[in-house]
């Protein structure tokens, strides 16, 4: 296919970005990506085997863990445990980190902050999920046992991050820092294609993303700038459209294209909100800050949060700069996040 990257080559050009990585952190980005094509598969062909439905268990969130799940949890961790340049992983759907012993992985310099399936309950009604991940080099000696500060790191820090969605098409999106790419899996010849290169997310947009059942535990900031999203102003593109897949990485994947706001608040039952810091709130917002969004808490950047235990939690407001400004007004002035 003359004149197609592919993920592969796209990561080996690019190393010289890292110099001193001497291509670890290609590999690592390559595995991630041999596990997505793995789990892939088993997505696309969920509704003929028995990998739909709950597994009977619950996670460390305590939430209910679908077959899926366990399945993408396995392979991705499999892969990384195989690739030899991952030291250990974090993972949505285990209580501790996990460490790797064998001799290839035991020197290697980064550790994995992942949530294999976002958004797994929408399988069974066959609406996209994805997988989101994020890359630190670790901060412990060489030759020495993981700890918990290998992971308890800024998203500021972050080495790379990024996502894969599994819809139509199955994306893989990442950033090293040096903007985003998007490459889409061409199955033809079972690769992933650079199919967006550089994205940029618009500086403003007509969606808000909001699970809006939760309105009435919302604070009076956020009602009252969900009330501006639903006025008639013409000459600010109002009112914006409501567009809730609740899928992070489909919502946050549509508003980086088309321009929008994903907001995932407090409430006055969990006022923290439900998403975790490491493995979906800071790769989310590195990749965001790379293509010219925002991404907060409603008042803190969240590449800035420290967080203080593997499973932490954080609202976020996030997508197209212009929306997120305004949203942190309207905290501002009434209250809340």
């Amino acid at each position: 296919m003359i004149g197609v990257e592919t993920l592969d080559e796209f990561v080996i050009r690019k190393q010289t970005e890292y110099p001193y990585a001497r291509g670890d952190l290609s590999r690592l980005l390559r595995d991630l990506g041999l596990a997505a094509k793995v789990v892939n598969r088993e997505v696309n062909k969920a509704g003929l085997v028995d990998i739909l439905g709950s597994a009977g268990t619950t996670n460390v969130q305590g939430e209910e863990v679908k077959k899926l799940d366990v399945y993408a949890n396995t392979r991705f961790i499999a892969a990384l445990e195989l690739g030899g340049q991952c030291r250990g992983v974090a993972s949505e759907e285990n209580k501790d980190f996990i460490t790797f012993h064998d001799e290839v992985s035991k020197n290697a310099k980064y550790i994995v902050a992942l949530d294999p399936l976002d958004g797994s309950s929408n399988i069974d009604v066959n609406i996209s999920v994805g997988t989101i991940f994020s890359i630190y080099r670790r901060v412990s000696p060489d030759h020495s046992p993981l700890t918990l500060e290998d992971f308890l790191q800024k998203g500021s820090q972050q080495a790379a991050a990024g996502y894969i969605i599994y819809g139509s098409s199955t994306m893989l999106v990442y950033t090293t820092g040096y903007g985003v790419n998007g490459f889409t899996l061409d199955p033809s010849i079972g690769e992933f294609c650079l199919s967006h290169p550089n994205m940029s997310i618009p500086k403003t947009g007509k969606i808000y993303s909001v699970n809006q059942g939760n309105f009435l535990s919302f604070s009076e900031g956020l009602k009252q700038y969900l009330r501006y999203c639903r006025e008639i102003d013409k000459p600010t593109n109002r009112p914006y459209s409501s567009r809730y897949i609740g899928s992070m990485v489909a919502d946050i994947h549509r508003n980086l294209i088309t321009g929008g706001i994903f907001i995932y608040p407090g409430t006055a039952d969990a006022p923290k909100g439900k998403l975790r810091v490491l493995y979906e709130c800071n790769p989310m917002a590195f990749v965001v800050e790379q293509a010219g969004g925002r991404a907060t808490d409603g008042a803190r950047r969240i590449l800035d949060i420290e967080p203080g235990e593997l499973h932490e939690r954080t609202p976020i407001f996030i997508g197209s700069e212009d929306m997120v400004l305004k949203a942190e007004e309207f905290l501002r002035k009434f209250g809340g996040c």
